[in-house]
């Protein structure tokens, strides 16, 4: 008769060795990579910031955390219960099997909704599996690539990055008119000039164009930026066209970077054979998860591409991303990597030195939420951002 371990442990309390390894490095009594395991429940959780959190439970008590997109914030909570009818009663370690099944089961395929629901409970199934196994999310994928991340944030001593990321700005940030005059042009340069005078040559710094310049704009700011070095210029113009930001490309020497509202490998795909970006900026809360972002780096890196995944949320979102970017060889850079998220983690992230945040190093995805503090923040997810233009009262890309 076979005999269930975890059953064993619990009921006879027979701790052995391996029961007590097993113990230590995960979030249930006694659970291990060969026990039969099932998801028994799942839940969501929208924040009054509009961040999206899944918990996925198990009848072993090993939890997964994962985060959605925030824009269309109650869809997505709303679309993962209906993926629940699915999940429940299976075993949360066939990670890749269940990404196929959510993606392929429904007749109606990707979409920034969809993926992002996707992107969460992946996210989720991979810190279950690796509280089963011990170990962090990375060396399920291979082992790591580096031993520490570099990453990008907010410039201070506090913070510890020497990469920082600045949006494009007059002297009032809206709107972007389809051609901007010599005016506008050449306040956004003495910006940015100065800033480069201030912060000197060993600071490394994206400009954020946020898809919401038009391209006859674009192509006269990314010129005149030019001679202040930036490192990358991000989102040029909006990804819906992309043979519109391949022809921008070959007219600046300055890298494209694109990606925060491309999803799955079939929306990069053409991004990479168009060359329409040299960076990719895929999101992994949106974009696929865990799963999905490791294969989009594979198709990347064939392009010699490197992947600085997008990152405007929570714990989860940078836990995941940076299990992602210590496990491919063509990473580059994490966004927001010096938010440290104190107020929803049980225990702060180890501390970014000299631009590089430490691998995490619990199983899963290597960080503990703290529920009661998550369940506080729990409300009404913010508005849209509608964006007017000031001048005429037409809607305007922000």
């Amino acid at each position: 008769m076979a005999i269930d371990r975890r059953n064993l442990l619990r009921g006879a309390g027979l701790l052995g060795l391996d029961a007590m390894f097993t113990a230590a490095r995960t979030d249930a009594a006694a659970v291990g990579p060969n026990d039969v395991i099932k998801v028994t429940k799942m839940e969501t959780f929208v924040l009054k910031n509009s961040w999206v959190f899944v918990k996925v439970s198990t009848d072993a008590g090993v939890t997964g955390w994962g985060e959605m997109l925030k824009d269309d914030a109650k869809a997505c909570a709303a679309g993962a219960m209906e993926v629940a009818n699915y999940l429940v009663g299976q075993d949360p370690c066939r990670v890749t099997h269940h990404w196929q099944a959510i993606h392929r089961g429904a007749f109606y395929r990707g979409g920034p909704v969809k993926t992002a629901i996707q992107s969460g409970i992946d996210q989720a199934l991979w810190d279950i599996k690796g509280k089963v196994y011990g170990v962090p999310v990375y060396k399920l994928l291979g082992g790591p690539t580096r031993d520490r991340v570099r990453v990008y944030g907010t410039l201070s001593d506090k913070t510890g990055v020497n990469a920082i990321k600045v949006r494009l700005q007059g002297k009032k940030r809206y709107p972007f008119k389809y051609n901007e005059g010599q005016m506008f042009v050449e306040e956004v340069v003495e910006r940015f000039k100065a800033l480069r005078e201030k912060v000197g040559k060993s600071v490394d710094i994206g400009v954020e164009f946020h898809g919401a310049v038009q391209p006859p704009t674009a192509i006269v700011l990314m010129k005149a930026l030019e001679p202040y070095f930036p490192w990358f210029y991000e989102e040029v113009v909006q990804a819906l066209n992309v043979d519109i930001m391949a022809e921008l490309a070959k007219k600046t020497h300055i890298p494209l970077a694109t990606g925060e509202r491309i999803f799955t490998k079939w929306g990069f795909k053409e991004i990479l054979e168009k060359r329409a970006a040299m960076i990719l900026q895929p999101d992994i809360c949106y974009a696929g998860g865990i799963t999905e972002l490791k294969i989009i780096a594979g198709m990347a890196e064939a392009y010699y591409t490197p992947m600085a995944p997008h990152n405007p949320q929570g714990p989860c979102s940078l836990a995941a991303s940076l299990q992602l970017a210590a496990s491919i060889p063509n990473f580059l850079i994490q966004e927001r990597g010096d938010n440290e998220y104190l107020d929803l983690l049980k225990k702060p992230l180890p501390p970014v030195v000299n631009g590089y945040r430490p691998l995490l190093t619990d199983p899963g995805l290597g960080i503990t939420i703290d529920e009661d503090k998550l369940r506080a923040q729990v409300g009404e997810p913010r508005p849209y951002l509608t964006q007017y233009d000031t001048d005429d009262g037409s809607v305007i890309d922000w």
